[in-house]
């Protein structure tokens, strides 16, 4: 394994949630893992789909792939993991930090789950936490905490590959908001800092694009030089400036239009909140709960 090894990464862009779902393959095997996947939910309908998911099976299948991990950068407030999905169907491990128990425990009672809700994060195959490593192959992987806009947000390093979640987004766009329950605008500025001290070759995904204005096409790769230089939001701040400027942007932000399906079901790995007895599954609204 090295550290210098350059991973393969292909991107599948959802463009009705704006997420970027990375599989990112060992060039010297067929091994690989997939980053933040997705599960197609039409809210007004309360309809599941599986057309993003199965566009990463089938390339997995038809380049003769085989799934090592399925990782999950942190607990989505924007669409729904299709993680157990894509498990059933091409295996892979699943894995999120470790403080995925302290997002259980916040929403566990936000949405009223009772006691049958585990909140030990045993729903996950793996939780990692800040240092640890895993192996894609021969390609070694290591995990950084980089909590702030939640937190059990992780950035996965992969050779020369920063897969970043949520944490920062494309240059002209910025960074991630901090106003859920457990985020803050100073933890996430010492996070940003340190994705910031890896090489400067570094190349950084980001798990969301929205076009920033003047920009037609959508973006997810970045360096960490590029960063340094030219994110609208970091440069050339201290953490007193950052702070100010993202607490006031996020006042100013309506909160994602899935976020109350798509915690109840990344909380619990992906899956649907468990069924009544006549076999139906029901999500929860929390009135001025969140």
């Amino acid at each position: 394994m090295t550290s210098l090894t350059k991973p393969e990464v292909t991107g599948f862009f959802d463009e009705a949630t704006n997420t970027v779902t990375f599989l990112v393959k060992d060039p010297a095997s067929n091994a690989c893992a997939i980053v933040d996947s997705v599960l197609d939910f039409d809210y007004s309908s309360g309809r599941t789909d599986t057309k993003s998911a199965d566009a990463v099976i089938a390339y997995v299948k038809d380049k003769g792939l085989s799934v090592e991990w399925i990782l999950e950068t942190h607990v989505h407030a924007d669409h729904l993991s299709a993680a157990p999905y894509i498990q059933q169907r091409i295996g892979g491990k699943i894995g999120i930090g470790d403080r995925i128990t302290v997002v259980q425990n916040t929403f566990g009672k936000i949405f009223n789950e009772g006691t049958e809700f585990q909140r030990d994060g045993s729903q996950f195959d793996k939780l990692f936490q800040e240092g640890d490593r895993f192996a894609i192959g021969s390609l070694e992987g290591r995990v950084l905490h980089t909590p702030g806009h939640t937190p059990a947000c992780l950035t996965y390093v992969v050779g020369d590959a920063a897969f970043v979640g949520d944490t920062l987004f494309m240059p002209d766009f910025g960074t991630a908001r901090c106003d859920f329950p457990g985020g803050s605008a100073e933890t996430l500025f010492a996070s940003i800092q340190k994705i910031l001290t890896l090489p400067d070759e570094t190349r950084i995904f980001v798990g969301h694009d929205y076009k920033a204005p003047g920009r037609e096409t959508y973006s997810w790769e970045t360096t960490v030089a590029e960063q340094k230089a030219c994110n609208v939001h970091v440069g050339g701040r201290s953490q007193e400036e950052f702070v100010a400027m993202r607490e006031a942007r996020d006042k100013t932000l309506a909160m994602p239009k899935l976020i109350i399906p798509s915690l109840q079901v990344n909380m619990r790995a992906g899956q649907m909140p468990p069924a009544d007895k006549d076999g139906k599954t029901f999500l929860k609204v929390p009135v001025n709960g969140l």
